[in-house]
């Protein structure tokens, strides 16, 4: 699958139901040394217009399932970061 294919789907978290944002949104943490993500990264914003502050790291082994138009994670709130 190629990232194009994900970026227009919605991550969802199967913890509590959340709508955590669009594929798109997400940076991607890659291992440099073999080339596999690592991660996707995040933003969290506290409103639409507002610049986030906040972000999230869902590691890809936390990825449940990849739909035709969600992807469900496992989402944990420990993963909170501020960015900076």
């Amino acid at each position: 699958m190629r990232l194009s294919d994900l970026a227009g789907k919605e991550m969802i978290d199967v913890i509590n139901g959340e709508r955590l944002g669009m594929v798109a949104q997400a940076d991607l943490a890659i291992d440099i040394q073999t080339g596999a993500i690592q991660a996707l990264i995040l933003p969290v914003r506290s409103s639409w217009f507002k610049k986030a502050d906040m972000e999230i790291e869902i590691p890809w082994n936390h990825i449940k399932k990849i739909g035709s138009e969600m992807v469900i994670v496992e989402a944990q709130r420990k993963q909170y970061a501020t960015r900076e």
